[in-house]
C-alpha cells in the first residue's frame, strides 16, 4: 500500500512552532458545540484541532495567546454559552489551558498515533470518477480510506493526504486481510470482478457496512449469482445496493459520494460509538474533595 495519512500533521504542527498553548474541554455541561474529548492546540499565528469554533474558540484563543505572551491569566475558565458571548448553545464549557512542554508534546504525538491507528478501515473497491469521488469525501473524516484497484495507472494519480492506495491483482483478497469492523464498498469497472468482492466481504461476519454501486438491473442480478453459482442467498440481505440511497435521483460522482459517505460514516460510527478519550497530558493533581469539580 502507499499514501499519506494525517499521522504528520500534528508533529509538522508542532515542530513548527516555538511555544503553543495546549487547550482542553475539561467540562461540558447543556447543550455544547463539543465535549471532553475536545482539544486544540495554540500558537501566535496559528491553531491545530477544534474545541467547536464560534465565540467560544475566539475567546479560548485570544486567552491562549495572552499566555504566550506572558500575562498573568488564570489557567482555566469556565464560559457560559449564553447571549452575553453571542452563542445560544445555553450550555456551560470549563476549558483548561496548559503550555505544551516536551513531556506534552510526547503525549501528545502519542495520544495522536493511537487514534489514528485504531480508526475503522474502509475500503474503496475501484479508482474510476466515483470512487475517487467517494475516497476523497472519506479522506476529511476520521476513517483510514483505502483506494483498491487492479489498475496502476488509475491508482498513480492519486495523492491525497488521508487515502492510501492499493494496487492489487486479487482485491477480494485484501477483504480477506482487512481487520475486524471494517467497511468494503464496490465500485469497480468490472461488474464480475465486483461480484466476487462483494461475496468475499459478505461472507464476513464482522464487516460494519458492505455497499455495491449498482442498478436494480445489477442488484437482481447479483441475488440470482448468490443463489445459483455462490448458494448463499441469504448473504444478499446485508448488501446495501445502491450505495448511498434511492432517496435523491442523482447521478453525479460527487453527489453518489457525498451520500455514500454519510451512509458509511453512519455505519461506522453505530457500530463503534465510544469517542476517543482527551489527550491524558496533563499530570494528575492531588485535590481536596471541594475542589475537584472543573468548574471552578
Amino acid at each position: 500500500m502507499t499514501g499519506m495519512t494525517d499521522r504528520a500533521d500534528i508533529r509538522q504542527f508542532l515542530n513548527g512552532e516555538a511555544a503553543c498553548i495546549l487547550v482542553e474541554v475539561s467540562g461540558a455541561a447543556g447543550s455544547t458545540p463539543r465535549d471532553t474529548d475536545a482539544w486544540m492546540l495554540i500558537s501566535e499565528e496559528r491553531t491545530f484541532a477544534t474545541i467547536g469554533g464560534g465565540q467560544l474558540e475566539y475567546m479560548a484563543i485570544d486567552h491562549a495567546r495572552q499566555l504566550l505572551k506572558g500575562a498573568a491569566a488564570d489557567d482555566r475558565l469556565t464560559i457560559p454559552l449564553g447571549p452575553e458571548i453571542g452563542q445560544c448553545c445555553g450550555g456551560r464549557v470549563a476549558l483548561a489551558f496548559k503550555a505544551v512542554d516536551p513531556e506534552t508534546r510526547a503525549a501528545l504525538i502519542e495520544r495522536s498515533d493511537t487514534e489514528i491507528a485504531s480508526r475503522p478501515h474502509v475500503y474503496v473497491f475501484g479508482a474510476g470518477h466515483v470512487g475517487d469521488a467517494l475516497a476523497m469525501a472519506l479522506s476529511l473524516v476520521p476513517v483510514r480510506t483505502v483506494l483498491v484497484d487492479t489498475r496502476a495507472h488509475e491508482l498513480s494519480a492519486v495523492c491525497v493526504p488521508g487515502i492510501e492506495t492499493c494496487l492489487t491483482a486479487m482485491p477480494e483478497a485484501v477483504v480477506r486481510d482487512a481487520p475486524p469492523g471494517s467497511a468494503f464498498v464496490i465500485l469497480t469497472h468490472d461488474h464480475a470482478l465486483d461480484f466476487l468482492i462483494a461475496a468475499e466481504a459478505l461472507g464476513r461476519e464482522d464487516a460494519c457496512y458492505v455497499g455495491m454501486i449498482g442498478s436494480k438491473t445489477k442488484r437482481a442480478t447479483f441475488r440470482n449469482w448468490l443463489w445459483r453459482d455462490v448458494e448463499r442467498p441469504e448473504l444478499f440481505d446485508r448488501l446495501i445496493c445502491p450505495i448511498g440511497g434511492t432517496a435523491v435521483k442523482d447521478k453525479r460522482p460527487a453527489v453518489i459520494a457525498a451520500l455514500a459517505a454519510a451512509e458509511i460514516m453512519t455505519a461506522v460510527l453505530t457500530q463503534q460509538p465510544k469517542r476517543a478519550a482527551a489527550p491524558n497530558v496533563r499530570k494528575p493533581v492531588k485535590r481536596k474533595a471541594d475542589s475537584a469539580s472543573p468548574w471552578r
